[in-house]
């Protein structure tokens, strides 16, 4: 798959075939997440995977009731580790380079997952503290999304886009 089709025709996935993910897959998956770019090359992230039902409903749960992600197959859970940037680079690296590096790390992810035939969804509205909780968490790591994943059931319309023109300045704003 061409990279720009790869970006242009994945999709938020919100609806998953029960099959099970081949291990391999996953692995090609999280292999693609290590190599993205990040701050000082620290891969300041982490990830936590889920394919327990009983916790996949408990994270549905504290994402508001969304149902699609109990009902997916497995769940990524991307987190920053806050020391590792935060070690390096101070406040600016625990708030915010590290948060880019987990977002790279998860663009890389996704755009994999669909070039496989997966699907998956970037969810970020969630209940932080009961996931913090529910997975037991130390205090230096964050949750920032989860990523529920499996084979589409779906296929959805692509949504509208802003025309360049709307977004791009030259020089300055």
């Amino acid at each position: 798959m061409e990279v720009f089709e790869a970006i242009s025709q994945r999709r938020s996935i919100r609806r998953f075939k029960t099959e099970d993910v081949d291990e391999s897959l996953i692995e090609k998956i999280i292999k693609s997440g290590v190599w993205a770019p990040s701050a000082g090359n620290l891969q300041s992230w982490e990830l936590i995977l889920v394919k327990n039902a009983q916790t996949r409903e408990k994270l549905s749960e504290a994402a508001y009731l969304r149902e699609f992600i109990a009902k997916a197959p497995m769940v990524m859970i991307p987190c920053v580790n806050l020391r590792v940037s935060g070690g390096v680079y101070g406040k600016r690296g625990a708030e915010l380079y590290s948060l880019q590096d987990v977002s790279c790390a998860v663009e890389n992810m996704l755009l994999m997952a669909h070039a496989m035939g997966l699907g998956a969804c970037w969810v970020g509205a969630f209940n932080e503290q009961q996931v913090i909780e529910l997975l037991e968490i130390p205090d230096h790591i964050r949750p920032v999304a989860l990523i529920p994943m499996g084979y589409p059931d779906e296929k959805p319309y692509p949504p509208p886009r802003r025309d360049l023109e709307d977004l791009l300045h030259f020089e300055r704003y």
